[in-house]
């Protein structure tokens, strides 16, 4: 009898820690929040019946009995150090390229999200949970294990059967924002002061004395380094933070591996433009090397690892009020949604407009005409409404937001993207759509034509002149001669824009329509590729994948265009109309074979050419124009201010040149 009750016990609480794996660790729950308490309420109520058989890491014991008397402390066995910090991409690639030539060339670099919260590290002996400590002064910490253990993803015991004997892992302790909603919530109603943001709560809560307040705050904890490890079968960052995964650990979310550090950069640069979708706080990125025997060889100073650095942005909050909620409709007919706030200084300027940027972040949010809210902005980054203040809400409270259901401007009804999060007006001749893609048809690297601006465009489709791109070329002095400020010089020299632009190429007139997921790279591509819109429209979706700048969805999303009616159309108009529909890089303008077989890089501020200019003279004398500097760069052709691809150029021995050289290695 009794080894059924042991069975039945340990049934239960291996299939409780595997739910909790999947649902705080994985994010891919196999049932319902019913099921998993109807599971809880067997298990309590089988140790009730048997106390006897109760375990320290059973998934009941997460909450201690009674307030501890104050907390002890300890000493780290492996120091936790604090991060040296950058504040620019400058410092950023600085650091990585000392470390570069340190290595003789590029290593492997790991970007995480640098979470605001409580450093702590938890200890596990043969995979018990024994230990959770703060930081303290990175030599000394208190003890916080019997808050750690309240943690839903901290597992009492590692699921795994076969442990290290030691395991160590470093981390940060932090709250939701969306949990800081509700605390707040409880507050108001009882009369208790409000907290002003998540790190404060979670400072003050692993600290408390009361394990079951600690509880009721739902913190949560992602880990991301090492201390003491004994059995650690890692040897590179990410292969570990996979590692502790498969132990029910949370490993730190959106990490991601780079070559060099100049990749490493650019991805931080994109990252930070997605922090608006996280529930919690980021106050700004860590960036480490990958090799745990390379972090070995280059060591710690007193204070701080050499073999990382944090790029860190100044971040400002305020409090404001949410007047309105309009949409805004851009080119791909995306329908996003933005915030007209209370105006409020922030960071030295004053904000009055914030992107909710889809229909799921307003939702997720609960961001509502009339709430007051808390805005932030980080660096350069642009104001995004970290969340709401619910207990400021009037009884009764605000209705929610409605998103539309058709276009505000065309009454087609919206759609929204297969698997993603994006609503969409579908309408190609919708006005708000046109003038957004017009817009850009005469933007520098499209078209550019001259003299065709916003207010410009606004006057052509209100008209209902120009419904199509082909329309442009086809208005007259008298049109253009009757709208606002447009007198006859005017007139004409746009005019001429617009006929200079039917020369622009394949490649600039790729750009310029405006199809989803293709830009200036992607078009040059597929014009050195196909060297004739006639040809891009004989291809398969396959044979567009297999260029290697276009991807399975890029090549879909041609192949779609160039199949449509719409396009199809569009195309053949343009042709009509003389516009140049062969690329410059195929056909006449290719003008000598001085680069052949060469890879160029262009860097710096140039005072002759455009970016663009100077990358299609590239390719017009037989050479491939790259991004990147590295051992097979034949040269590198370097404005005022070139910065870090200069000192690296000069590393590798690669021939750096100025504009001038450059025009004189052409003109050979």
């Amino acid at each position: 009898m009794l080894n059924d009750v042991h069975q039945r016990l340990e049934q239960l609480r291996n299939e409780i820690r595997d739910h909790d794996q999947r649902y705080y660790v994985a994010a891919a729950p196999t049932i319902t929040d019913r099921e998993y308490d109807r599971l809880m309420k067997q298990l309590i109520e089988l140790e009730s019946a048997h106390p006897d058989q109760i375990t320290p890491d059973s998934p009941t014991q997460r909450i201690g009995d009674e307030p501890l008397p104050q907390l002890k402390s300890v000493e780290h066995r492996v120091p936790m150090l604090s991060i040296e910090n950058c504040f620019s991409r400058a410092e950023l690639l600085d650091f990585g390229r000392k470390i570069e030539q340190e290595f003789g060339g590029p290593v492997e670099w790991i970007v995480e999200l640098k979470i605001d919260g409580v450093a702590a590290t938890l200890i596990y002996e043969q995979g018990l949970l024994v230990r959770g400590v703060t930081r303290g002064n990175g030599r000394v910490g208190d003890d916080i294990t019997h808050n750690v253990r309240t943690i839903v993803d901290v597992p009492l015991r590692l699921t795994t059967p076969h442990p290290p004997a030691v395991l160590e892992v470093r981390g940060e302790v932090y709250m939701k924002n969306s949990d800081l909603v509700k605390l707040n919530q409880r507050q108001s109603a009882n009369g208790e002061p409000e907290y002003k943001n998540t790190r404060n709560v979670a400072a003050g809560t692993v600290r408390l004395l009361d394990a079951k307040i600690s509880a009721s705050r739902n913190l949560r904890m992602f880990c991301h380094g090492t201390g003491l490890c004994e059995g650690l079968s890692s040897d590179n960052h990410l292969d570990f933070l996979r590692e502790i995964g498969n132990y029910g650990l949370s490993p730190t979310p959106h990490v991601a591996v780079f070559p060099s550090i100049e990749s490493t950069a650019d991805h931080c640069e994109k990252l930070t433009e997605m922090l608006h979708e996280l529930d919690f706080e980021v106050d700004g990125l860590v960036i480490k090397l990958n090799r745990f025997d390379q972090r070995d060889e280059l060591g710690a100073r007193s204070k701080s690892p050499r073999w990382l650095i944090a790029y860190k942005w100044e971040k400002y909050e305020a409090i404001t009020k949410v007047n309105s909620i309009e949409v805004q409709i851009g080119k791909s007919g995306a329908i996003t949604p933005v915030a007209n706030l209370e105006p409020v200084e922030l960071a030295g300027t004053t904000v009055s407009r914030a992107s909710l940027h889809n229909a799921e972040e307003i939702e997720r949010k609960d961001i509502r005409v009339g709430d007051v809210v808390v805005v932030e902005k980080a660096g350069k980054i642009i104001p995004h409404i970290v969340r709401v203040e619910k207990h400021e809400r009037p009884d009764p409270p605000p209705a929610a937001f409605q998103f539309p259901t058709v276009c505000p401007q065309c009454t087609t009804p919206l759609v929204k993207d297969d698997g993603g999060v994006f609503i969409r007006c579908p309408n190609q001749s919708c006005p708000a759509q046109l003038k957004e893609r017009l817009r850009y048809f005469a933007s520098r690297d499209a078209m550019d034509i001259e003299g065709l601006g916003e207010k410009i465009v606004d006057q052509l489709v209100n008209a209902g002149w120009v419904k199509t791109y082909g329309d442009l070329y086809r208005l007259t002095m008298e049109q253009l001669q009757s709208l606002d400020r447009m007198g006859r010089r005017s007139a004409e020299k746009l005019i001429d824009g617009i006929e200079a632009s039917k020369n622009r190429g394949m490649a600039r007139l790729l750009n310029g329509l405006s199809i989803r997921h293709v830009g200036n790279t992607v078009s040059h591509a597929l014009a050195r590729k196909f060297g004739s819109i006639e040809k891009l429209c004989l291809a398969t979706e396959e044979e567009l994948s297999d260029v290697q700048e276009v991807g399975f969805i890029i090549a879909k999303s041609v192949f779609n265009f160039k199949s449509s009616e719409f396009g199809r159309s569009m195309l053949e108009d343009l042709a009509a109309l003389g516009l140049k529909l062969h690329s410059d890089a195929v056909h006449d303008e290719i003008l000598s074979d001085q680069l052949a077989g060469k890879s160029v890089v262009v860097t710096g501020a140039l005072t002759k050419y455009t970016r663009a200019e100077i990358e299609s003279l590239i390719v017009k004398h037989g050479g491939k124009s790259s991004s990147s500097i590295s051992k097979k760069t034949d040269y590198l052709v370097a404005g005022e201010k070139a910065g870090s691809k200069l000192a690296k150029a000069e590393s590798l021995g690669v021939n750096v040149i100025s504009e001038t050289e450059f025009e004189q290695l052409i003109s050979n």
